[in-house]
């Protein structure tokens, strides 16, 4: 869903390119690092594993015809690198090169980000007499990875096996007792497994063979992770959706835009995908029918992750083996 002004904006494309990343201001990061096609820097595994700060060249391109016959003035192209987790943001203003091109570099501190920072880039000029006025945006932000290793755009959940109880992690520590917890405040979603809860629960989970009743505990198990995890993520993209300037709701992008597809169709059957964004958020935030739809909620992520099946799979899977237990 894109915003609509009530003023000028650009209708041509707005592009942001990264042509090369420097760590503490003298490693150049390797370009098997940085991907174009998938726009996304990793800088986990890089070669320098202590790093502290890292330095982006960028260049930005605007459509000049458009620029130049257009009614805006004091044009600015300005750099923002952000991160909801740590509510970290860095901006840096690119200036207008001979060519016609913008560049410029803007720097990521490492102490300011945990997971994955978004580069983007927006234009404002002065229009109808009001500076500071957005006029264009680049059509698709970057992302700096800082623990991939592979600068992949689209990641599936991450598991994470840790002991919650006396390993590094100690944001953990409070969880010490929960087998699982489920993490959505980064750019990908995390599956927390607490190696020292239970002695063989992780070996559990991760194991294919086992006695009948080993196996429907590890579908019914792996399968309530996945209905917490669908459950979390489904409440972490609808608690955050940006507004355009009448108030309509605005589709959020990456894993977030995945999950509101995949569950809405579910969670408010019948409804087009924009009507239904915009009850939930009507509901979320004036409270009334919020809670009954709970249910619904619990019903959509049950069956993104298939618990039904699995679990009558399972019982079948026991009764088969005790019925011939008992010949």
């Amino acid at each position: 869903m894109k915003s609509v002004y009530p003023y000028p904006t650009l209708f041509g494309d707005v592009d942001l390119d990264v042509l090369s990343v420097t760590v503490d201001g003298t490693a150049a990061l390797p370009y098997s690092h940085v991907s174009k096609p998938e726009r996304t820097v990793a800088l986990h595994r890089s070669g320098r594993e202590n790093w502290e700060h890292c330095t982006l060249r960028l260049q930005a391109t605007l459509p000049e015809p458009e620029i130049a016959d257009g009614e805006w003035t004091d044009i600015v192209c300005l750099a923002a690198l952000t991160e909801k987790a740590t509510n970290a943001r860095t901006t840096a203003r690119l200036k207008r090169s001979s060519d016609g091109s913008w560049s410029g570099s803007i720097d990521l501190h490492r102490s300011r980000h945990l997971h994955r920072a978004t580069l983007g880039l927006t234009v404002v000029a002065t229009c109808d007499g009001v500076a500071g006025r957005a006029i264009g945006t680049a059509a698709q932000d970057w992302y700096v990875d800082l623990r991939g290793a592979t600068p992949v755009r689209q990641r599936e959940i991450e598991i994470v096996e840790e002991d919650f109880r006396e390993g590094p992690e100690e944001w953990l520590r409070p969880y010490k007792d929960a087998p699982w917890i489920v993490d959505t405040t980064g750019e990908v979603p995390t599956v927390y497994l607490n190696t020292g809860t239970v002695d063989g629960f992780v070996e559990m989970l991760g194991g294919t063979g086992g006695s009948p009743a080993e196996k429907v505990l590890r579908e019914v198990t792996s399968s309530q992770i996945a209905q917490d995890a669908w459950t979390a993520m489904f409440h972490t993209a609808i608690s955050d959706l940006d507004v355009d300037d009448d108030g309509t709701p605005v589709m959020p992008t990456g894993w977030r835009e995945s999950v509101l597809r995949m569950m809405l169709p579910d969670v408010l059957p019948g409804r087009q995908l924009t009507d239904a964004l915009y009850d939930i958020e009507e509901r979320r935030t004036k409270g009334f029918g919020w809670a009954e739809l709970q249910t619904t909620v619990q019903y959509a992520a049950g069956r993104r992750s298939r618990i039904t099946k699995k679990l009558t799979t399972a019982v079948r899977s026991v009764d088969a083996a005790e019925r011939s237990g008992t010949r």
